[in-house]
């Protein structure tokens, strides 16, 4: 089986920093792509930002030049650093993943979110 396990949320004051990791466990074969996804009170899961198994990364364009996107490869890790955190950030954060497990088919892992609040 294959699990996405988030941490790092926690409650920041505005203009702050968090880093949010993403650990993917089980028997992986290939990681196509990773993105962080988050989804507020009331709103739609919304794409915050994306990297591929080359490293190649696309962002919301509300996060955009605060937020960067990585990757561990050998401990099969994404994080998501933020920082200038504004009032608008807070939400749960969901890591996905773009998989194929050792014994299946290429498909979508949800982590089970984390929340970031920013508040004074």
């Amino acid at each position: 089986q294959v699990q996405l396990v988030e941490s790092g949320g926690g409650l920041v004051q505005p203009g702050g920093s968090l880093r949010l990791s993403c650990a993917a466990s089980g028997s992986i074969f290939r990681i196509n792509a990773m993105a962080w996804y988050r989804q507020a009170p009331g709103k739609q899961r919304e794409l915050v930002a994306h990297i591929t198994s080359g490293s190649s990364t696309n962002y919301a364009d509300s996060v955009k030049d605060r937020f960067t996107i990585s990757r561990d490869n050998a401990k099969n890790t994404v994080y998501l650093q933020m920082n200038s955190l504004k009032p608008e950030d807070t939400a749960v954060y969901y890591c996905n993943a773009v998989l194929t497990p050792n014994w299946g088919s290429a498909r979508n892992y949800w982590g089970q979110g984390t929340q970031v609040t920013v508040s004074s």
